[in-house]
């Protein structure tokens, strides 16, 4: 894996995250939760550094235009994070990828704020059916 990263960067891992209400209802964020066991030394991790805004509404389900509109502008970069996280490699890692919709959002903000490389790890990628 070392070979195929920019290790002269830093390399941060981040979970994608829950909105403060729903991380606030559930107690965790399973992302997180399997992420910070993520054992890599040249990785290091920031939990909080990509925030997510609350919306009412569930994305499962539903259809991927649908998703794909449902998700834009629903990510930001802690304003504290932004400066250290500049021409930076990023792995984000999501428990469950559906339609990549969110992973392709989360990316879009990261680079627009300056990361270099967004890589994506996912743990499950749920059947592609009809309706996605």
């Amino acid at each position: 894996m070392a070979s195929q990263l920019d290790v002269n960067h830093s390399v941060y891992l981040m979970p994608v995250p829950l909105s403060t209400q729903k991380l606030a209802l559930r107690g965790f964020n399973q992302s997180w939760e399997i992420a910070r066991r993520i054992e890599c030394a040249y990785i290091k991790k920031l939990s909080h550094a990509l925030q997510r805004n609350h919306y009412e509404s569930s994305q499962a389900g539903g259809r991927l235009s649908s998703r794909r509109a449902a998700i834009q502008g629903m990510f930001y970069v802690d304003k504290n994070y932004i400066e250290l996280l500049q021409n930076q490699n990023v792995i984000i890692f999501d428990d469950v990828m559906t339609s990549g919709a969110t992973l392709n959002e989360i990316a879009r903000i990261l680079k627009d704020n300056g990361v270099s490389r967004v890589i994506n790890w996912v743990l499950l990628r749920t059947a592609k059916t009809a309706h996605v």
